[in-house]
């Protein structure tokens, strides 16, 4: 998506009391030290508190004019922006951007939330809507700092070497022209109903662990309200020494993955330690595709031995997903499967390769079933006309599935899951009336590509 620039209105920020917002920011050596590769790397400050600190102490002040511009490198993502200066915390009842101009890679966010004067309830989401804060709250007086490590990434490639095939980009489709998660900027997203930020700091690191992505519509970042995967809701379900690097695309295949160069791009950035969740069959199996359909038990299983053993080449662990049903009930209330032989495909390379299976073919039936007929399209997007892809409430569920499959594959990642990562049985849903998350902005009534 483009970004649309708030209007003023849509923008009333006001700076706090004694000590809080104040937005500044410049690259500085001065940086936090949670990890030896952050004691080593320059990092960015930024500061939401005008009149509190100084350039000195390494923050340079930003006020409601400081916009994002390629010259300056930082700023928020408006234009019209107004503000009460206060001097103390960044306030507001509107979601705002603010952008920082860096290298692709991973990076760790610290930010001081809270007002002097008022309780403030704060929702953060990094790029395109990844939830990395959900609901942070303060009483009048009370700040509180929360951390995590957002993956930033570009579409360029290391150009092949002379006569080699390959490319030098990703091949983008128009859909993905002008995303926050294919840029040169880290930008965050600062909602819910009364937000208040104190200070940021932006960290370059080296050694955070990242789960790598590979999929579909139901696991790509979607740009846009209503839509929702659970591949944006897991970061928030990890501690800050992990993070998502969320490739899948609306569409995609396992073979269109490898000929628009996704794969690759995935691979450049792939470490030991590092893990590789694939999740493809929703389009892999539409015989009316041809150049990109293959068959459950033969090239099916072909492509995703070779997925899993890139991953192990590299020193990475492969973990396979299978695809989760689509809202299709029968007479009994019973859920329908319409991926054929596919699930079944997955769990057999699993036990061949003794590759960790997450089964969400298996718990997303449970989900939808507990759901019913009647309830079951509040977890789905378009007001559930869309039966294939979800909402917030829906992504969030099934992110929650993939935590509880985490931690029954017995995976080491699972150690590094967040403390209030919740136990989740996916036979007993969260209420869909108490579930709450801020919309973002922008919305579209497009649907994803594939079904």
């Amino acid at each position: 998506m483009k970004f649309t620039p708030l209007t003023a209105t849509a923008l009333a920020l006001c700076f706090a009391t004694a000590s809080s917002c104040q937005l500044c920011a410049q690259a500085s050596p001065q940086t936090p030290s949670v990890s030896a590769s952050e004691a080593r790397l320059p990092g960015y400050r930024y500061d939401f508190s005008p009149g509190v600190r100084n350039t000195a102490d390494g923050f340079l002040p930003i006020t409601q004019e400081s916009l994002f511009t390629p010259a300056s490198g930082f700023g928020f993502e408006a234009a019209g922006v107004t503000a009460l200066d206060r001097g103390d915390s960044h306030t507001g009842d509107r979601p705002v951007y603010f952008s920082v101009a860096v290298p692709e890679g991973n990076y760790r966010v610290t930010v001081t939330l809270g007002d002097s004067a008022r309780e403030t309830d704060t929702t953060i989401k990094a790029e395109s809507r990844r939830l990395v804060v959900e609901h942070a709250t303060t009483k009048p007086g009370e700040f509180l700092t929360r951390s995590f490590t957002v993956n930033v990434r570009n579409a360029t490639l290391t150009p092949p070497p002379l006569n080699a095939p390959g490319g030098t980009r990703v091949i983008l489709n128009d859909r993905e022209q002008g995303v926050l998660h294919w840029d040169d900027k880290l930008t965050l997203e600062f909602n819910g109903p009364r937000p208040a930020v104190r200070s940021l700091e932006i960290v370059p690191v080296t050694d955070a662990v990242t789960v790598f992505l590979a999929g579909d519509s139901t696991v790509t970042d979607q740009p846009r309200e209503p839509g929702a995967s659970w591949g944006q809701m897991l970061p928030r379900f990890f501690k800050d020494n992990v993070a998502v690097a969320n490739h899948a695309e609306s569409g995609e295949t396992m073979k269109s993955f490898l000929t628009a160069h996704r794969f690759g791009k995935l691979l450049s950035a792939m470490k030991p330690g590092d893990y590789l969740f694939i999740q493809f069959g929703h389009n892999d199996s539409k015989a009316q595709w041809p150049q990109t359909y293959v068959e459950p038990f033969t090239t099916y299983k072909a492509y995703l031995k070779v997925f899993i053993a890139e991953a192990r080449r590299r020193g990475a662990t492969p973990v396979l997903v299978t695809s989760m049903h689509r809202r299709n009930f029968d007479d009994h209330g019973k859920i329908k499967n319409t991926h054929g032989d596919y699930p079944e495909a997955v769990r057999q390379v699993a036990r061949e390769e003794a590759v960790a299976l997450i089964d969400l073919h298996a718990m997303s039936a449970q989900l939808y079933e507990a759901l019913g007929p009647e309830k079951s399209p509040l977890a789905f997007s378009n007001n559930g006309k869309d039966a294939t892809h979800h909402n917030n409430y829906g992504a969030y569920e099934l992110a929650q599935c993939i935590v509880t499959g985490i931690r029954a594959a017995k995976l080491p990642l699972a150690d590094l899951l967040a403390g209030d990562a919740p136990q989740f049985d996916p036979a007993k849903p969260d209420s869909v009336e108490s579930f709450s998350l801020p919309a973002s902005p922008g919305r579209s009534t497009q649907k994803p590509r594939g079904d």
